[in-house]
């Protein structure tokens, strides 16, 4: 898909992956709007990176964890810069406890903003795409929905379900030349585990013992990697993991 002039709706599109990527779209030459449960500072300065590369951005102010705002977002896409050609899911964060100590509402809420969202949101973005005959969707998943995780068991639970989500979409959507792929992050230096709690000394056993390349990932690799799979026109049905060797250690 040739990028330039196209449009990127990206959720979750302020910070860390989501915001690398939305900068990098516009690098593309791409208009991007920006969907965030918050304008403030960080969205704004995502916003006048993306506008000092001489794109269109729009800040979208929604939560993902409800269905009318995916709706709306895509809608309000739509109406200020064109009908999306490209959608980025990428919003969430960690989901902390085991089967006993992780709550209901914090079960129920994961599978709202990691699942749920992504059924609404292409809801709203397919019929335009398929009218183009033409689209791109990437999905954000997760080392940890590939292997077994400790004390995350929604947050596990709801990337594994993405992977699925990706295959069931490519398959129904390939007749009408919409693509649907999915990337699987590793540990990647964001705010995602400043929240998740991460301390020195897993921060240490990471590089030391679990990363065969020895270093964190930066959201930028990631970003490049998801701009390759909204180009490519012969790539559909995929999860991409991008971990510095972390999910093939088995020792």
């Amino acid at each position: 898909m040739e990028l330039r002039g196209k449009v990127a709706l990206v959720t979750g599109g302020t910070r860390g992956i989501g915001a690398a990527t939305a900068v990098a779209f516009a690098r593309e030459g791409m208009d991007v709007a920006l969907v965030a449960r918050r304008n403030d500072e960080q969205a704004q300065k995502t916003r006048e990176a993306i506008q000092s590369l001489g794109r269109r951005c729009e800040m979208i102010v929604a939560d993902c964890a409800k269905p009318d705002d995916n709706t709306r977002a895509v809608e309000e896409a739509a109406d200020r810069l064109g009908a999306v050609d490209v959608l980025l899911h990428s919003a969430g964060g960690p989901v902390l406890g085991d089967v006993l100590s992780v709550s209901p509402q914090d079960w129920y809420h994961a599978f709202d903003v990691h699942v749920h969202a992504v059924y609404h949101l292409c809801r709203a973005a397919v019929p335009a795409m398929r009218q183009k005959k033409e689209g791109a969707i990437v999905l954000v998943s997760s080392v940890a929905g590939i292997r077994g995780c400790p004390g995350i068991l929604a947050y596990q639970a709801v990337k594994g379900a993405v992977l699925q989500l990706t295959r069931g979409l490519a398959r129904d959507l390939a007749p009408d030349n919409i693509r649907v792929n999915c990337i699987a992050p590793g540990v990647i230096e964001t705010e995602f585990h400043v929240l998740a709690g991460m301390s020195e000394p897993q921060r240490k056993l990471n590089v030391e013992k679990r990363i065969p390349l020895g270093r964190h990932g930066q959201p930028e690799p990631i970003a490049e990697m998801i701009l390759q799979l909204a180009r490519n026109d012969y790539i559909t049905g995929e999860n991409v993991t991008v971990d510095g060797g972390l999910t093939m250690r088995i020792a």
